[in-house]
């Protein structure tokens, strides 16, 4: 085997957090991320391969495969196609481009009208979706833990606002910086919600993914931001973990640093300033977050008090608002002083032996992880396919890079030498192991 033991990347990004698919039998499979030839060129340095002009969104199908961005169906100023989740995609980014066009007078996610690309039925039972550096990615779901990605019209708007964060502040998915990433796709996708139904804050359920669970499923939605964990307790997802004070912080090796986990703090502070400043969220403490997120004070690594400061500068006669917000989590005190996150340890997988592979999966919209082991010197009936790909896998050659939101983490114990490698640059024989590990 040409192995080496160093970490191909310290990152990795996704819409259904690695806490809730370590609960769950993996309905998504590895896919092969790491997208060929020029697409996958310039995705590594920066570049839209999106041309300019033409309608400003198109949906595509992937007919259930990987290959992106599948075949077109529909685009902007077209009839309705029929298909389900074309048209919710359809629907959920015209009024996600409107609600950034006439409340923040943002053109598209890049403020320069740039078209957006959409894929739909991405893969067999793909319970993600993500933003990818280029176009918006939907899984239909397995049916059994999750229906349509495309069904609740705050996910489509969370992703959108994740090209718009990377367009703007470039919140590293990291972290502190990963969380606020996690959080503002939340907010905006609330303020969505909120505009399409009429609500005021006051009347919102501030539900972030409610519908997205199958029949059976002990779930109110994927998260609560005006009560961070306790939008779901059910036998196979567990409990919601997410926090809502920074004294409860998690310190995590998944997840990027636990960014599903840990958004339930500035979600909270968002929730509690919409109340707070009053009208209505996208019009009222939306317009201040959107202000902090484009002002040039937010950059990369900024944490939690470095963005609760940048929200209470631009507030303007809302600023004892907002600051009280952010002091009612932990964030600031009520005169502006940084709180101090005491941390809850959440480890990763356990380490493998000499001659077993172990795979995990983290991160994702939900956040859940997945784990499978296999010992190739048992009887297992994957085992020789597995020892050939070992034979002849180099993770020296395996491209690192920052992560991208919402998609999933891999980290891979082989044989003793381990990696941690993002979805999308899985190599095709990666994500062969990863499927015979997870998915036996």
């Amino acid at each position: 085997m040409d192995l080496v033991s160093d970490p191909v990347s310290d990152h990795a990004c996704r819409f259904v957090p690695s806490y809730l698919l370590r609960r769950v039998s993996p309905g998504s499979l590895a896919v092969d991320g790491a997208h060929r030839g020029r697409r996958t060129a310039l995705l590594l340095e920066g570049r839209s391969v999106v041309a300019p002009g033409g309608p400003a969104w198109t949906v595509h199908s992937a007919d259930h495969d990987t290959t992106l961005p599948g075949r077109a169906v529909r685009a902007a100023g077209q009839r309705a196609s029929g298909d389900v989740a074309v048209d919710e995609a359809a629907d959920g980014i015209t009024a996600a481009l409107a609600l950034f066009a006439d409340v923040y007078g943002r053109a598209s996610y890049d403020g320069r009208g740039a078209p957006v690309t959409l894929t739909v039925h991405y893969g067999q039972d793909y319970d993600n979706a993500f933003w990818n550096g280029v176009q918006l990615v939907f899984g239909d779901g397995d049916g059994k833990i999750f229906e349509r990605f495309t069904r609740p019209v705050d996910v489509l708007g969370h992703e959108l606002t994740h090209a718009v964060t990377e367009h703007t502040a470039g919140l590293r998915y990291q972290d502190q910086s990963g969380a606020l990433n996690e959080s503002v796709s939340d907010v905006f996708a609330s303020c969505l919600k909120q505009r399409l139904l009429g609500q005021s804050p006051d009347e919102a359920d501030w539900l972030i993914g409610a519908g997205i669970f199958a029949p059976g499923v002990r779930a109110r939605a994927l998260r609560d931001m005006a009560a961070p964990g306790t939008a779901y307790d059910d036998p196979v997802l567990g409990r919601d973990p997410q926090v809502g004070h920074l004294d409860d912080y998690v310190e995590t090796a998944d997840d990027n640093g636990g960014v599903h986990i840990n958004s339930g703090i500035p979600n909270r502070a968002f929730q509690l300033a919409a109340v707070a400043v009053g009208g209505t969220s996208w019009e009222g403490a939306g317009r201040i977050w959107y202000a902090a997120l484009t002002g040039g004070d937010v950059r990369a690594d900024t944490d939690f008090a470095g963005f609760a400061a940048a929200t209470v500068a631009v507030a303007g006669e809302h600023a004892d608002d907002v600051r009280q917000a952010w002091a009612a989590v932990g964030v600031l005190s009520a005169g502006g002083v940084v709180g101090g996150g005491a941390g809850t340890g959440v480890g990763a997988a356990g380490v493998a032996g000499d001659r077993v592979v172990s795979v995990r999966r983290s991160g994702g919209f939900a956040g859940l992880g997945v784990d499978g082991t296999i010992d190739l010197a048992g009887d297992d009936p994957r085992a020789p396919e597995l020892a050939a790909l070992l034979d002849r896998v180099d993770l020296g050659a395996v491209p690192g890079g920052d992560p991208q939101p919402d998609r999933y983490v891999y980290d891979l114990d082989l044989c003793g030498a381990r990696c941690r490698v993002p979805e999308q640059h899985l190599t095709p024989d990666l994500a062969r192991i990863v499927e015979l590990v997870l998915g036996g």
